[in-house]
C-alpha cells in the first residue's frame, strides 16, 4: 500500500492546483480523478468550452450584424456548427493535456479512478481493472458539483437538457427556453441566440443575475432584449412535457396565471449542487449537510481530523478561481504554513455581451447593512476606446464608504469587464480609496479609463463625465 503525505480526490481547478502547490512545498502528493482527462467540470464541460462557444458565436454575430459599420461588406455569412465544436474540443484537449504535463513536471502522482474513503487516512481507488489502496496523512475532497435537476422537469437526452448537453448541440435550435437567469443560462442562451435561436428566459426572481447590483441587472437585461432575448421574471416553472420533436413548458407568472411555451430545447440552468456522493464520506463520518455541501472549519478541515474539503463542496460561490485559492490555501495549511482566502474580494463574472463583472458589495447590500456610502459612475458611451470598438452599452459603478472613501464594491457592465475587474480586486485587496484609484494614471485610450472616471466621480471629480 503506497503512502503519501497528501491525497486529493478530484482534479478540477481546486484539486489540481492544490496538488501543484503541495508538491512545490515538498509533500509527496497523489491526485485522484474519475475521468480520463484532468481539469474537472471547468475545463471539460464548463468555463473553458462555454467561453470558446461564446467567442465563436460573437465573431459570427459581429460579422453578420456589425461589419457594415466598419465599411466591410459580407455577402454570405454561414456558421458551421461542426467546425465550431471541433475548435472547442481542440482547445479543451490542449488545456487538459497541459494539466497532465504540469502534474509530471511537479512530481504529482495521478491515478485515474473513483476514490472512496474507507477510513481516515485510507482511500480505495477503483480503476475498472483493479482496486488500488493508498494511505495519506492528509486528504482533500475536491469533487466539484453537478447541474441541479428539477424533480418536476427531469432531464431528457435531447429536449430537456443541462449545461453539459447545451455545450455540444449538433445543430442550432430554432428556439430554446432557458430556465434560470444566472450566469450559465445567460451565457449559453447568448451562444445560441447569436447563432439564430429564439431564446426565452424564465426566471423565478424579480431580476436576472441575482447576485448583481439591481441597476446593472436591469441594464444587462435591456441589452440582451435588444439582441433578441425574451424574459419572463417572477415566473415559476411548474412542469414540462416531451413531444415528438419539441418540448412544452408550463410556468406561473407573479399573478398566478399559467402559461405554456413550446420549444425545440429546454435548458435547465438553475444552478449546481455539490457532488459529495459516492466518495465514502458517510463511512468515515464526514458531516454532509442537507444540500450535499460539506461542513469545514476556518482551515478547510471537516469534522474528521486530516480530511479537508474545498471548492464547490463547501459554502461560498461556485467559482473556479475561488476553488483554486482554496486549493492553494489548504495545501499551505497542511504543509504547516499560515494561509487564508479573502472571500470579500472574489470577483464574479457573466460573460455575455456586454460582460458583467463585480467584486464587493452592491448598493442594495450597502443599504441593508446601514452603510453610509457614495457611488461614482461612468458610462462607456463616453469612453473613446468603447466607441472605437462599437461597444458602448454599460457603465462602471464604484461604491465607497462616505466616511473614509474606502472602496466597498466595483461593478462593471461593458466590454471586457472580465479583464478590468482585476484592477478593482487589486485596489480592494490593498484597501485603496476611491480617490487613490481615481488618481492612478491609466493609458489612453483604454476601456479601463472608465474605472478611473468612476472612481473620480465618487467625490465629484470626474473629468469626462
Amino acid at each position: 500500500m503506497d503512502k503519501f503525505d497528501y491525497a486529493i480526490i478530484g482534479a478540477g481547478p481546486g484539486g489540481y492546483v492544490s496538488a501543484i502547490r503541495a508538491a512545490q512545498l515538498g509533500l509527496k502528493t497523489v491526485l485522484i480523478e474519475k475521468d480520463k482527462r484532468l481539469g474537472g467540470c471547468c475545463l471539460n464541460v464548463g468555463c473553458i468550452p462555454s467561453k470558446c462557444l461564446l467567442e465563436s458565436s460573437e465573431w459570427y454575430a459581429n460579422i453578420k450584424d456589425h461589419s457594415l459599420q466598419h465599411g466591410i461588406s459580407v455577402s454570405d455569412t454561414n456558421i458551421d456548427v461542426t467546425a465550431m465544436m471541433k475548435r472547442k474540443r481542440e482547445i479543451v484537449d490542449n488545456l487538459t493535456d497541459g494539466i497532465s504535463i504540469l502534474m509530471k513536471k511537479n512530481g504529482v502522482t495521478v491515478i485515474n479512478g473513483i476514490g472512496r474513503l474507507v477510513e481516515p487516512g485510507k482511500i480505495n481507488i477503483e480503476t475498472g481493472d483493479e482496486t488500488i489502496k493508498i494511505k495519506a496523512s492528509a486528504i482533500t475532497l475536491a469533487m466539484g458539483s453537478l447541474p441541479i435537476e428539477l424533480p418536476f422537469i427531469p432531464f431528457h437526452a435531447r429536449r430537456i437538457v443541462n449545461s453539459t448537453i447545451a455545450l455540444d448541440f449538433d445543430e442550432i435550435p430554432q428556439n430554446m427556453i432557458v430556465v434560470g437567469g444566472g450566469a450559465i443560462g445567460l451565457e449559453l442562451g447568448s451562444v445560441w441566440n447569436r447563432l439564430g435561436a429564439k431564446v426565452t428566459v424564465i426566471e423565478m426572481l424579480p431580476q436576472i443575475a441575482p447576485f448583481a447590483d439591481k441597476q446593472m441587472a436591469v441594464m444587462l437585461m435591456r441589452s440582451l432584449k435588444s439582441q433578441g432575448f425574451e424574459f419572463h421574471l417572477n415566473s415559476k416553472v411548474t412542469g414540462a412535457e416531451i413531444k415528438t420533436r419539441t418540448a412544452s413548458l408550463t410556468y406561473e407568472d407573479i399573478n398566478g396565471n399559467e402559461h405554456t411555451l413550446t420549444s425545440d430545447r429546454i435548458l435547465v440552468a438553475v444552478g449546481r449542487r455539490p457532488f459529495s456522493e459516492n466518495a465514502g464520506l458517510n463511512k468515515v463520518g464526514v458531516n454532509v449537510e442537507k444540500n450535499s455541501s460539506i461542513t469545514v472549519d476556518d482551515h478547510f478541515q471537516t469534522n474528521i481530523q486530516g480530511i479537508y474539503a474545498i471548492g464547490d463542496l463547501i459554502h461560498g460561490p461556485m467559482l473556479a478561481h475561488k476553488a483554486e485559492e482554496e486549493g492553494v490555501a489548504v495545501a499551505e495549511i497542511i504543509a504547516g504554513k499560515e494561509a487564508h482566502v479573502n472571500y470579500d474580494i472574489i470577483p464574479n463574472v457573466i460573460y455575455t455581451s456586454p460582460e458583467l463583472a463585480v467584486v464587493g458589495i452592491n448598493e442594495e447590500e450597502a443599504k441593508a447593512k446601514g452603510i453610509d456610502y457614495r457611488t461614482g459612475k461612468f458610462y462607456f458611451k463616453g469612453n473613446g476606446r468603447a466607441l472605437s470598438l462599437g461597444e458602448t452599452d454599460g457603465l462602471v459603478k464604484i461604491i465607497a464608504d462616505k466616511e473614509n472613501d474606502q472602496i466597498l464594491g466595483v461593478h462593471i457592465l461593458g466590454p471586457r469587464a472580465s479583464d478590468m475587474i482585476a484592477e478593482a480586486v487589486t485596489a480592494m485587496r490593498n484597501k485603496m480609496t476611491a480617490t487613490e484609484l481615481g488618481t492612478m494614471i491609466h493609458a489612453h485610450p483604454t476601456l479601463s479609463e472608465a474605472v478611473k472616471e468612476a472612481a473620480l466621480s465618487v467625490n465629484g471629480m470626474a473629468i469626462h463625465g
